[in-house]
């Protein structure tokens, strides 16, 4: 949702935050919802045609006030896959890079304390392959 998308959401549901505020508001909400499932309701309700609705509700003892509703329509396919791809290659990079720091930690250990070293490798879980 962009900002001028954001003005017509704002008047039908009577919002009072402003487009920069938008974001950390439903970001409150979805973390209400799973620290407290018992007062903040989130749900997901998908139509046969694609289109789908995330509601906010919050449960206020006797009655159920609806706070705020996000509308969804699917994406295209190769919008998904590039999705997909982009934070496959992401978290691909990032384990690469943790993998290289640890080499060198194991170099530096391998050096100065040779014993340490081998007190982790055995203290240390085996990796398991994630999938093979």
């Amino acid at each position: 949702m962009d900002e001028s998308g954001f003005g017509s959401v704002q008047e039908h549901q009577k919002l009072m935050v402003e487009f920069p505020e938008y974001a950390p508001v439903l970001t409150r909400m979805l973390n209400n919802a799973i620290n407290e499932p018992s007062n903040f309701l989130a749900m997901f309700v998908v139509d046969s045609d694609g289109v789908a609705r995330l509601d906010f509700i919050q449960n206020m003892e006797y009655k159920f006030v609806e706070l705020l509703s996000c509308h969804f329509v699917v994406s295209p396919d190769d919008v998904v896959r590039q999705s997909i791809l982009y934070r496959y290659n992401s978290m691909k990079s990032r384990l690469s890079m943790l993998q290289s720091r640890l080499m060198e930690v194991n170099n530096v250990l391998k050096v100065k304390n040779p014993s340490l070293l081998q007190h982790v490798a055995k203290v240390a879980p085996k990796k398991k392959p994630f999938l093979a």
